[in-house]
């Protein structure tokens, strides 16, 4: 008797195999896993302790990939131009030598405004108010020079931008133009009456972890104030607000139809961005040592790019990984797209466990092509 459940379609059985063997390994392993191939569901599985087909929880950073597939719709339909400066839509935004950041590097983790002192509080991530504190701060690194992860605050650049070209939150945009036009099960914005299918994402506290100085680096990208990470979709303030840097909820079912929407379709139909949409936005932008984090990254438009450390797909594939080791992405060279959710958060680089399923799908759409 199989301990995980679901679809592993005909040529994919070794991922419900791998999923298996996880949770032989650990008992209190639970996920979802699932992934696209052409546009059709090939992997839909759940199992262990914790989660069922049908609950939703906190995905995290995998949230600001589903917010970016907005920005993605912006820049094909011409209302946003990735080579113009962000002062071009945010005037406000240009002061303090801000004036000449572009769009692209902006949401490529390249400002400098990893945070601000005093933080923000849970429900001031989605308002014009942080975002008229951001275009007045000064950036701690000069604009354009290097990358750090921008853990919050790209969602309100990200948000901002959409009030400004579009007239519209981007959370709006995301429900009607992309999840209830697809039938995609992720949220920015989680409504009350789905509420009492979420699950809280379950986490380990380390006791004896050391003070984080909220105005160093590390305290003011990781916003101390707001309390722990671990704890933002837990909020239900925070996942019926949707912030687009990690308040997304949902299921890896739906993580995988947001991509094959956007990539190669469902359902027999067109995918709702173009081929040249998807170059555009997936192409590498920065690469190497992270400012904020010290540890090697690599992004795209607001996308991660998969690297040696994060070896996720091709070097076709974009997407974004979460804090518990979430991840959702597109990979045009094999025609897939994969979403991974465990219950119980995990560490991505030492578990491995989101990885080593994306490269089992992966082998099981080669071998059939």
């Amino acid at each position: 008797m199989q301990n995980f459940h679901g679809l592993a379609a005909p040529g994919f059985e070794s991922v419900l195999d791998l999923c298996d063997a996880f949770l032989a390994a650990d008992p209190e392993y639970s996920a979802q896993v699932s992934a696209y191939r052409h546009g059709v569901k090939v992997v839909d599985l759940h199992g262990g302790p914790h989660t069922t087909a049908d609950s939703i929880t906190g995905a995290y950073s995998v949230t600001k990939g589903a917010a970016a597939l907005v920005i993605s719709l912006l820049v094909q339909e011409g209302l946003l131009d990735l080579d113009r400066t962000v002062a071009h839509y945010w005037p406000e935004f240009g002061v303090h030598g801000k004036d000449r950041l572009l769009v692209r590097e902006a949401l490529s983790h390249q400002a400098g405004l990893v945070g601000l002192e005093g933080g923000f509080a849970f429900d001031e991530f989605t308002t014009p108010g942080a975002a008229a504190r951001l275009a007045r701060a000064r950036p701690l690194w000069r604009p354009g020079s290097c990358f750090g992860y921008h853990a919050l605050t790209i969602g309100i650049i990200m948000e901002e931008l959409c009030r400004r070209v579009a007239g519209a939150r981007l959370q709006s945009l995301f429900e009607h133009r992309i999840r209830t036009a697809y039938g995609v099960d992720f949220f920015l914005g989680l409504p009350a009456e789905l509420d009492s299918r979420y699950r809280d994402v379950l986490y380990d506290v380390d006791p004896g972890q050391a003070w984080l100085d909220p105005l160093s680096l590390e305290g003011l990208n990781g916003n101390a104030a707001v309390g722990s990470i671990m704890e933002l979709p837990n909020q239900q303030t925070v996942r019926a607000a949707g912030m687009s840097a990690a308040g997304g909820v949902g299921t890896a079912e739906g993580l995988a139809r947001l991509y094959a929407a956007a990539t190669t379709g469902v359902d027999g139909g067109a995918p709702f961005l173009t081929r040249e949409t998807v170059r555009v936005m997936s192409q590498e932008q920065v690469w190497g040592l992270d400012r904020s984090s010290g540890l090697d990254n690599a992004f795209a438009v607001v996308f991660m790019k998969p690297h040696p450390s994060r070896n996720f797909g091709s070097h076709c594939a974009f997407g974004h990984e979460g804090a518990n080791a979430a991840l959702g992405f597109a990979d045009p060279a094999y025609g897939l797209s994969f979403g991974y959710i465990p219950q119980r958060a995990e560490d991505g680089r030492t578990s491995g466990r989101a990885h080593r399923l994306a490269a089992e799908v992966r082998r099981a759409a080669a071998a059939l092509s």
